[in-house]
């Protein structure tokens, strides 16, 4: 009954086996597999009755059933693709990447659905926004979770959501940050090992988001504003006179930009690409983060020491970013660091373009969910594939993958957008990133 969808996946049931061990009755255990062929079998569109056609079934409804029904908790499924990605890539050089993608949508009935900035067209659309985590190491991603962000008028209109099936405990409003904080406890608690986590500025800007951080003892390095508010390292609280009641700082904050503009830029490279090193010029500085208490007139008390590090790319254009890396921790180890955020955009195309992540049709919050869930299982199986030097295209290395059969390649390079020169590195380009953790060789 189950068409054919290539030689690739014929070790797939016994992979599947960990997650077919926690899904409980003997009928989830038969159509989970079938699911995952699905997403992986040759085809542009990955919904339901698209698959159940190529798969060979009679009907969609019973992966409808699967994926759709509230009967049962996906929970353990989720824990036992943070062991398999932690298999694969967790360790102390691993990098869990937060970061949100957004997934276009027409009408207004799909969960979640409202007119906010869709990355994926660049502007403000009609779409649905999830807050990720992906768990890499060299360059290796393994998507570990996927939540979904709703919106204001949303969690403001409770009987919008009782239609889509929105848990109530879901329901109150909750920032991006906090849903990742809250995603992040979830595969700590599954035991993924990393050294390090990275967030862009939608993150990094959040100061609650970054004491969060702390208060887990996590290492961080997350992108913010230009207009970040630091201190002089050296700066010193006074005790209160004249009216004031609180102390106060003997330094007056400053932005970020004005603060790094004043120190000497380098050109850096961080990894070597197929088209040269990868450089840019950068600049760092250990500083207080203007993060504390308030104090008065909107400025707020110096915080913790951190790294202030900027970024100057050949287009002109300057980010700005903050580190908790230890203060020994030499500049192209940060920039390393930083830029090793992209890899989870890699794995949002792939898992977007080759497994169908957005191709679910469905309008409800668990359909959503556990389609999203599908996917990165599909996903982590063919990161399985390749770092077990496995070709599921035939033998013949080369040899093309069938249209619409789903492959990861090797992580294409960024576009070159930053200087690529001549500059020696401190180590081979080939060298462990952050924290010196090997990978498994990659076919």
């Amino acid at each position: 009954m189950l068409a054919d969808v290539g030689d690739g996946l014929r070790d797939l049931d016994g992979w599947l086996e960990p997650f077919l061990d926690v899904v409980g009755r003997k009928t989830r255990r038969e159509w989970a597999p079938f699911y995952v062929r699905g997403l992986l079998g040759p085809g542009e569109r990955k919904s339901l009755q698209p698959m159940a056609a190529r798969l060979g079934l009679p009907g969609h409804d019973q992966l409808q059933h699967f994926v759709a029904s509230t009967a049962w908790d996906d929970g353990p499924l989720w824990t036992a693709l943070a062991h398999e990605a932690d298999r694969l890539v967790g360790g102390s050089g691993g990098y869990l990447v937060i970061d949100d993608t957004a997934l276009p949508k027409k009408g207004t009935l799909s969960v979640g659905v409202a007119r906010q900035y869709c990355g994926q067209l660049g502007k403000r659309a009609n779409c649905q926004a999830l807050v990720s985590l992906t768990l890499a190491q060299g360059e290796v991603p393994v998507p570990v979770g996927l939540r979904l962000f709703l919106p204001e008028e949303w969690t403001g209109d409770a009987e919008r959501c009782a239609r889509a099936g929105v848990p109530d405990a879901a329901i109150s409003p909750r920032s991006k940050g906090e849903i990742a904080l809250a995603a992040l406890d979830r595969v700590r608690a599954a035991g993924v090992r990393f050294g390090c986590v990275l967030a862009d500025a939608c993150y990094g800007t959040s100061a609650e988001f970054r004491h969060g951080l702390d208060a887990r003892r996590l290492r961080w390095a997350v992108g913010i504003a230009r207009n970040q508010k630091v201190y002089d390292r050296d700066v010193q609280l006074v005790p209160p006179s004249g009216r004031s009641r609180k102390p106060a700082p003997d330094k007056e904050p400053q932005a970020a930009e004005d603060v790094l503009a004043a120190l000497p830029w380098r050109c850096v490279t961080w990894r070597g690409g197929t088209k040269g090193k990868l450089a840019a010029r950068f600049a760092a500085v250990r500083i207080r983060v203007g993060d504390g208490p308030a104090w008065g007139n909107g400025r707020h008390l110096p915080g913790r020491e951190a790294w202030l590090v900027g970024e100057w790319r050949s287009s002109g254009e300057r980010k700005y970013y903050l580190s908790n890396l230890p203060p020994r921790t030499s500049v192209r180890t940060l920039a390393a660091a930083i830029k090793a955020r992209w890899v989870c955009e890699q794995a949002h195309q792939q898992l977007k373009g080759e497994l169908g992540l957005g191709h679910f049709e469905g309008r409800s919050w668990t359909g959503l969910h556990r389609h999203a869930l599908m996917a990165c299982i599909a996903y982590a199986y063919l990161q399985h594939l390749r770092l077990a030097g496995k070709n599921r295209t035939g033998p013949g290395e080369n040899a093309p993958p069938r249209s619409g059969t789903a492959t990861i390649a090797k992580p294409a390079r960024r576009a070159p957008r930053h200087h690529r020169q001549a500059v020696r590195p401190a180590r081979p380009a080939h060298a462990p990133s952050l924290l010196q953790a090997p990978l498994p060789a990659v076919p």
